[in-house]
């Protein structure tokens, strides 16, 4: 299946590039409604497929004091107020089985966290929504055990699946990137997107928060884009360094039209020379 549904859409991905990228959280209408229209314009202008994202609660904080979002109700409608008045494709994240009817009547495509890549009954409850799903593969995962997360999902029936590298535990409070998983999950037949602001994360780094080198989001990025991932997933705020979550790695707003102008021309350099890989069954 070489075609996702997204929204009024179809990303047609071998073909296009897409970007998913708002903010970590959604704080207020305001700089939700002003981050989806200037993405959306950027991408307009550089052929590129787009999805709003953010996040109406960020259940797996650091600290129990931390900021988490404005909860679903109020989070929901800010997603469905962007997505007909904007006329674009929304996603969130899920976190339990119970939030996945209700989410799946606003957005286009269900996002699992990373940390929930296997709970089996929440990805079948995903798949049987019938939306796009975009799994974040976890950071304790080998990109072929990926396969099983694509298996659950397909036995619903569902078919829009996708799969998100966003980095590999190094140690303690560090991450790092093995780009040849984004060639491993393609191999499942699936899209792959590389989420170019969590890979610099240094998760619990700073005690009761994460952590953060977004110095090198660029150059992950690029990175990706040459070993052949199909898009990117970005946080981007106006100012990073007042998001209530992941400030250390959120690029800044005004930077994401040279990453992608960037990463697209080394997509063009890279077309037709893709990395191929078979599914693996262990290391």
């Amino acid at each position: 299946m070489t075609q996702i549904l997204l929204g009024p859409k179809m990303w047609n991905w071998p073909e296009k590039f897409l970007l998913i990228a708002g903010p970590c959280v959604i704080e207020n209408g305001e700089l939700c409604r002003h981050i989806a229209a200037s993405v959306a314009e950027i991408c307009s202008r550089l052929g590129v497929s787009y999805v709003f994202k953010a996040s109406f609660d960020k259940a797996n904080r650091s600290g129990a004091g931390s900021f988490r979002g404005q909860g679903m109700d109020f989070g929901l409608d800010v997603l469905a107020e962007i997505r007909h008045s904007q006329h674009l494709p929304v996603t969130t994240d899920v976190h339990e089985t119970e939030q996945v009817a209700a989410v799946a009547e606003v957005v286009d495509v269900v996002q699992i966290p990373a940390f929930l890549c296997r709970q089996t009954d929440l990805l079948l409850a995903a798949g049987q929504s019938g939306k796009a799903i975009n799994v974040k593969k976890g950071q304790f995962m080998a990109p072929w055990e990926m396969a099983n997360v694509v298996e659950k999902l397909r036995s619903t029936g569902n078919q829009q699946v996708m799969l998100t590298e966003r980095g590999t535990f190094f140690g303690y409070n560090r991450l790092v990137n093995d780009m040849t998983a984004i060639p491993q999950m393609q191999a499942l037949q699936v899209p792959v997107l590389f989420d170019a602001t969590h890979s610099t994360q240094l998760p619990g780094g700073l005690g009761k928060a994460s952590g953060g080198q977004r110095q090198y989001v660029e150059v992950l990025a690029a990175a990706a884009t040459a070993a052949g991932a199909d898009g990117l997933f970005i946080e981007v705020h106006p100012e990073p360094e007042k998001s209530p979550s992941d400030a250390a790695t959120i690029l800044p707003l005004h930077q994401l039209e040279s990453l992608l102008t960037r990463c697209l021309a080394i997509r063009q350099a890279v077309k037709g020379t893709r990395p191929v890989a078979q599914p693996q069954v262990n290391g």
